[in-house]
């Protein structure tokens, strides 16, 4: 998968050639929409349960085909530090980790305004690199496993809820030795959500905005969600 992350740059960059043949003249919009923000996402499943809530940031850009519809190659860097309490609890050191998104997405206004208040929705599908990594070096053969060491492909027997780590072969001590550290893993995943937008009277016409957003990655392991609810400002 991680070979396989090009591809959505690469196809924006297609849409984008595509998008500025069919143009001519001066539109009666503009041809480019950008965003930027930030704000507080909120965790579900293992995210939820592992890390709960975090801060992220998010930035994009992309073209508009009408006043109603438009496209945009967006990034996005989600927190995934893990509780203290739950490195403690769990058997973990320092840890720390990232939920990073690069997606290809449509974006629908609705035609109508009440003064300078808009609304749109917004879909797409990308790539998710979740990173974490931790101080801990290892895990002991048949040790009780816990359910964040999954995010680090610790091999269990009977699972995470009451399962161990499998014994050493007697002929070879270590060989049940799993090594933890850093681990990434990349996936393909989709969004979808919406907002509702302020318009000001400087910086371009730039609009506030405000943003509910649902993401799933399809991790090998287990899915990643989270919901951020943003705010930041786009033109």
């Amino acid at each position: 998968m991680r070979n396989r992350a090009w591809l959505v740059p690469a196809f924006l960059g297609f849409l984008v050639a595509s998008a500025l043949a069919q143009f001519e003249g001066r539109p009666s919009f503009s041809r480019w929409n950008f965003n930027v923000g930030g704000g507080y996402g909120v965790g579900r499943g293992d995210v939820g349960s592992f890390v709960g809530n975090s801060f992220f940031v998010v930035g994009g850009a992309g073209m508009n085909f009408s006043r109603l519809f438009g496209f945009s190659g967006e990034y996005m860097y989600y927190d995934l530090g893990i509780r203290p309490s739950v490195a403690q609890n769990q058997g973990l050191q320092r840890t720390s980790g990232s939920l990073q998104s690069e997606s290809l997405n449509g974006i629908v206004r609705v035609p109508y305004r009440l003064g300078n208040w808009g609304a749109y929705g917004i879909f797409g599908v990308g790539f998710y690199d979740r990173r974490v990594s931790t101080s801990t070096p290892f895990v002991e053969p048949e040790a009780i496993c816990q359910p964040s060491w999954v995010w680090w492909d610790v091999y269990c027997v009977g699972g995470y809820n009451g399962g161990y780590t499998p014994p050493p072969n007697p002929l070879y001590p270590k060989s049940g030795t799993q090594y933890m550290g850093a681990m990434s893993k990349i996936a393909g995943g989709y969004n979808y959500g919406g907002g509702l937008t302020y318009r000001l009277n400087r910086w371009h016409n730039a609009k506030i905005y405000g943003e509910f957003r649902y993401h799933k990655a399809y991790q090998s392991d287990v899915q990643t969600i989270v919901w951020p609810l943003s705010i930041g400002l786009r033109w």
